[in-house]
């Protein structure tokens, strides 16, 4: 279960070493949470484009900082964890890499690309002992815990159907994120992901037993609306529906544009009572998913015979959810564990990525096998 770390008090003669493999946009985003910590010190980095590394680091006034072209040869120094924040499809090579090195690992979202790379990530980590975590920075928002708690209270009795997801109205990435040999896969990966973490971390994470979706790209590969058409390789939109263990039904539905305003809030279904949480803001052109805060939360339920409708107030607390997450990887390295968000759980999520890229191109409802870990 994720919580919400809180610093430890720093000891001055040992600081906690990190290494950072990939260090394009997201990694300025852990070098910053790092660099606010002062038992940690990030000691070196590696890029696979030649200089890119150094770059980095003199970006961040730090020369000190070793610069390497290969993941490979940063592992060799002495390391205490590493973040992973290279291209999706090369998230299960770097992270099990750096977990037989006998290194912690804090792998970005999401995962990887296949149920199979998931599962042989894990198996690194078991066999090696050291701690996985999947960068979910929205687990530590307090309003999203608020959700999981509810959820996990019993006040909604039997839960039978949840509706999550989220959607931007214009809100595709280019490059990098549109090359399915990089990225491995589109909408799904980048926001579609915290969508089912959303609901799956709520229900307890269930296993996932049978998927049929549908994807497209209608937007991407269209002149009008992007102008990289011609390079655009992965989904831009899916809707799925997932039997999870427990009889429950998952409808998930996702996109980086659409013409519309949104996909839908999140619904928990239950017996005795129903919980909606709304989108978060009005902004849907860029915002939309469900990758930092949320919006208003209502109960439905009967008092006295009586249909009733109570909205549950925000803590809407400001903090800084990503720093939270990297907190919580040291806070984790320093005490032994456990994992804060644990790979072993998040198989899950990435199984149901999977299945809803086979259910789309083959056109029917897959089941999901988890391969061993």
């Amino acid at each position: 279960m994720a919580r919400v770390a809180k610093a430890k008090k720093a000891d001055p003669k040992k600081k906690i070493r990190i290494g950072i493999i990939g260090t394009g946009g997201i990694a300025h985003a852990h070098m910053r949470s790092y660099m606010s910590m002062d038992d940690v010190e990030v000691v070196g980095g590696a890029d696979i484009v030649p200089g890119k590394a150094r770059a980095f680091f003199d970006e961040f006034g730090m020369p000190g900082a070793k610069a390497f072209d290969s993941h490979e040869e940063l592992l060799k120094l002495e390391l205490d964890g590493v973040s992973v924040c290279t291209y999706n499809s090369t998230h299960a090579v770097c992270s099990i890499d750096a977990l037989k090195a006998g290194v912690n690992v804090l792998c970005e979202k999401p995962m990887c690309v296949t149920i199979g790379d998931a599962a042989a990530m894990v198996r690194a980590q078991r066999a090696a002992g050291k701690i996985l975590t999947i960068g979910f920075q929205p687990r530590y928002d307090p309003d999203m815990l608020m959700v999981r708690d509810i959820v996990r209270s019993g006040i909604l009795g039997k839960i039978y159907y949840v509706q999550t997801g989220g959607g931007r109205r214009r809100g595709m990435p280019g490059g990098n994120f549109i090359r399915k040999d990089l990225s491995g896969m589109g909408a799904l990966g980048d926001i579609g992901c915290y969508g089912l973490d959303l609901a799956m971390n709520a229900l307890g994470y269930p296993k996932p037993l049978t998927v049929s979706a549908y994807a497209n790209n209608v937007f991407g590969t269209n002149p009008k609306y992007s102008d990289e058409y011609m390079h655009f390789e992965v989904d831009d939109f899916s809707v799925a529906l997932i039997r999870l263990e427990g009889n429950i039904a998952l409808d998930f539905r996702m996109a980086w544009a659409m013409h519309m305003d949104k996909m839908g809030d999140t619904l928990f279904l239950g017996s005795d009572a129903g919980l909606k949480v709304e989108s978060p803001g009005s902004d849907t052109t860029w915002g939309g998913a469900w990758d930092g805060t949320i919006g208003p939360v209502y109960l439905y339920n009967e008092v006295n015979g009586n249909l009733a409708e109570t909205r549950i107030p925000l803590k809407n607390e400001k903090v800084d959810r990503f720093k939270l997450k990297v907190r919580a990887f040291v806070d984790a390295i320093i005490t032994g564990g456990p994992d804060p968000i644990p790979a072993s759980q998040i198989i899950y999520n990435q199984a149901i990525i999977d299945g809803i890229m086979r259910s789309s191109e083959s056109g029917r409802e897959v089941t999901i096998d988890i391969p061993e870990y």
